[in-house]
C-alpha cells in the first residue's frame, strides 16, 4: 500500500489512556494508518509497552506519562507532541475513571472527584492547551470517548454516567464554538466493553455467567471490543469525516435504541 493511501498519513495524534483497553487499540490502529503517536498514560509500564509494540510493528510512537487531570501535566503532554513531531493534529480524550457499579450513596466523595477530574476536567485542560496550537495551524480534531451511559443511563453507575453526559454536551458545545477555527470535536459512545474496567462497570466478577444479564440488553449480542472503538475513532479522525463535528457515534450494538 502506498503511503498516500493511509488514512492518517503523517498525522500527529495524542491518545490519552493509551496503555490499555480502548486507548491501546486506538493508538495501534492510528499507527497502522500512518499516524505518529504520543501514547499517554499514568501507568508507565503499560504505556511504554504500547509505544514499543507500535515501533516494533513499524510505526512511530513515544510514551509520555501525564495525569490528564493536572494542568502542568497536560501542558507538558501537548508540548511533547510539538517538540517530538513539530505539530499536533488529533487528540483522543480516552483516559477515563469509574466508580464500581453500586448504589449512588455508597460512592465516596474522593471517587466522585476523581471521576469528574479524569472524565470532564481533562477536556477543559486539553482544550486549554491544544486549541491555541490548532488555531495556529489552521485546524485540528478532538475525539472524546464518552459512554452509552451518558445517553441511556442505568442504575449503579450514576456519578460515572453523569460525568459522561457532561463530556458529551461539553464536546458538542466545543464543536459549535470551535467550528469557525476548523477544529472538529466528536464523541464515541461505547457500550460496556472488554477492558480492564469491565468488572467495575458490572459491579461483580467478569464471568461468562455474569455477562449474560448485560449482553441481554445489547441487540447485537456482545460487549464492545477495543477494535470496534478504534475503527470508529479512525473514521472520525480521518479526512473522510472532515464535515462531521458535534456528532456522537454510538458504538453500542444497538444498546441506546
Amino acid at each position: 500500500m502506498k503511503n498516500n493511501a493511509l488514512r492518517l498519513n503523517q498525522k500527529i495524534a495524542i491518545v490519552t489512556g493509551g496503555g490499555s483497553g480502548f486507548g491501546e487499540a486506538i493508538a495501534k490502529r492510528f499507527a497502522e494508518e500512518g499516524a505518529k503517536l504520543i501514547v499517554n498514560d499514568v501507568n508507565v509500564t503499560a504505556g511504554e509497552r504500547v509505544a514499543s509494540e507500535i515501533a516494533t510493528a513499524g510505526g512511530t510512537a513515544r510514551f509520555v506519562k501525564a495525569d490528564v487531570s493536572r494542568d502542568a501535566d497536560v501542558a507538558r503532554l501537548i508540548q511533547s507532541a510539538q517538540d517530538t513531531y513539530g505539530r499536533l493534529d488529533i487528540i483522543v480524550n480516552n483516559a477515563g475513571f469509574t466508580h464500581r457499579n453500586k448504589p449512588l450513596l455508597e460512592v465516596t466523595e474522593e471517587e466522585f472527584e476523581r471521576i469528574y477530574a479524569v472524565n470532564v476536567k481533562s477536556l477543559f485542560l486539553t482544550a486549554k492547551h491544544a486549541v491555541p496550537v490548532f488555531r495556529k495551524q489552521g485546524g485540528g480534531c478532538f475525539i472524546t470517548i464518552a459512554s452509552s451511559g451518558g445517553v441511556r443511563p442505568r442504575p449503579g453507575l450514576t456519578w460515572y454516567n453523569g460525568s459522561k453526559g457532561a463530556a458529551i454536551i461539553t464536546s458538542k458545545s466545543m464543536a459549535v464554538e470551535l467550528g469557525p477555527d476548523k477544529i472538529r470535536v466528536n464523541c464515541i459512545n461505547p457500550v460496556i466493553g472488554e477492558t480492564g474496567l469491565t468488572s467495575e462497570f458490572m459491579g461483580m466478577p467478569d464471568t461468562p455467567e455474569n455477562r449474560v444479564k448485560f449482553i441481554a440488553g445489547i441487540p447485537l449480542g456482545r460487549f464492545s471490543k477495543p477494535g470496534d472503538i478504534a475503527n470508529a475513532a479512525l473514521f472520525l479522525a480521518s479526512d473522510e469525516a472532515q464535515f462531521i463535528t458535534g456528532a456522537c457515534l454510538e458504538v453500542d450494538g444497538g444498546r441506546c435504541v
